[in-house]
């Protein structure tokens, strides 16, 4: 059985056991979040989508936050000397799925 939810403008194929990086929610590590915003949902014998999963949701819990790997920024002009190099860490949320609720 799997779902596919919506969370931080991406989708996320996700199944219970799972451990995702998702944007950063703002939780605390141990605590329980819900993302209410399920596209599909699979189980052995059947899909459903649409007004089929408009209350399920899944269950997660918290298991920390963190940075991801720096992105360097380099911009460059030429025939000017303009040389701009800066760089980015995007913040994220690791949960770990417990269940999917359908």
């Amino acid at each position: 059985m799997y779902a596919i939810i919506a969370t931080g403008g991406k989708q996320y194929k996700v199944a219970e056991g799972d451990v995702i990086r998702v944007e950063k929610l703002g939780a605390e590590a141990g605590s329980e979040v819900t993302f209410d915003d399920v596209i599909l949902v699979s189980t052995d014998s059947d899909v459903k989508c649409g007004d089929a999963v408009a209350n399920a949701t899944v269950t997660a819990s918290v298991i920390g936050d963190g940075k991801a790997k720096k992105v360097v920024v380099y911009k460059y002009k030429r025939k000017t000397g303009y040389h701009k190099k800066n760089g980015h860490r995007q913040a994220y949320t690791q949960v770990e799925i417990k269940s999917i609720n359908a």
